[in-house]
């Protein structure tokens, strides 16, 4: 027999509170959705995501183009390849990405000599410029996230996500989005 999840207990203003309202003006029915980790997750992410956004808003960049861009900036010379794999992004979607922000000028590929297909991707100087101040909003993002999380919450929520990524996330190259 399956268990059923435990919700975590919340207080009835809150549970009202967080509760959606149809036009009708009747709160709308989400169960048994909030007892559900994907769904959960995934309002959480949006959550992140928004703060993120509303954080870095003065150098219009997204969660995804600062993660391309701090592993490019932390490992120079990778080739998109490599990026789309460690990243789980595809490579459509990377090279769509990489192309707005060589726009910028904040990146560029550079043709691997050993392999004429591949481009190796490095930050431009306006581009470690950029990122040397992106970092401190990105900081406060994570101030953000950790105030509503605690440290000790924080690590506890970091450990159950690898776990969920360790027992049943996908394999490498699998994850793509």
């Amino acid at each position: 027999m399956a268990r059923r999840p435990q919700t975590i207990p919340r207080s009835a203003a809150d549970r009202a509170a967080a509760e959606p309202v149809a036009r009708t003006g009747n709160p709308v029915d989400l169960s048994p959705l909030p007892d559900r980790v994907g769904y959960v997750l995934r309002r959480a992410q949006l959550a992140v995501f928004k703060d993120f956004n509303r954080t870095c808003a003065e150098y219009d960049i997204r969660p995804a183009q600062y993660s391309v861009l701090t592993v490019i900036e932390n490992n120079p010379g990778l080739k998109q390849i490599e990026i789309s794999t460690a990243l789980g992004i595809k490579r459509t979607n990377l090279v769509a990405l990489l192309d707005l922000l060589e726009q910028r000028g904040l990146a560029r590929r550079e043709p691997v000599p050993s392999d004429r297909r591949s481009y190796a991707l490095f930050l431009t100087s306006k581009g470690k410029a950029f990122m040397d101040r992106v970092h401190s909003s990105v900081a406060r993002h994570e101030d953000n996230v950790n105030g509503a999380l605690g440290d000790k919450g924080r690590e506890q929520l970091l450990h159950l996500l690898n776990r969920i990524l360790d027992k049943i996330g996908p394999a490498p190259g699998e994850d793509e989005v």
